[in-house]
């Protein structure tokens, strides 16, 4: 019972997060809710036994992905203050 109202809880927080990514000015935030939307859908994999998929998730979704937007994002601050 406490499994399903925490994937419910979970799922809520992702609907959230969406939103914010979706709505929000700030990239920073953007790709900040993005990747706590990867993490908890790699904890949701984990109840759904999938632990490859849990894992894959959360190393590429959340971490991967999240570095390489900010150092994109990083890349092109530096670009804009050269010129």
């Amino acid at each position: 019972m406490i499994q399903i109202i925490l994937l419910i809880v979970m799922a809520v927080i992702m609907l959230v997060m969406a939103f914010i990514a979706i709505h929000h000015k700030s990239l920073q935030v953007a790709v900040i809710a993005s990747g706590i939307i990867s993490l908890f859908a790699s904890v949701i994999y984990i109840f759904l036994a999938a632990p490859d998929v849990a894992i894959t998730e959360a190393s590429i979704g959340s971490a991967l992905t999240v570095g390489i937007f900010f150092y994109i994002l990083n890349k092109i601050r530096h670009e804009d203050i050269k010129k």
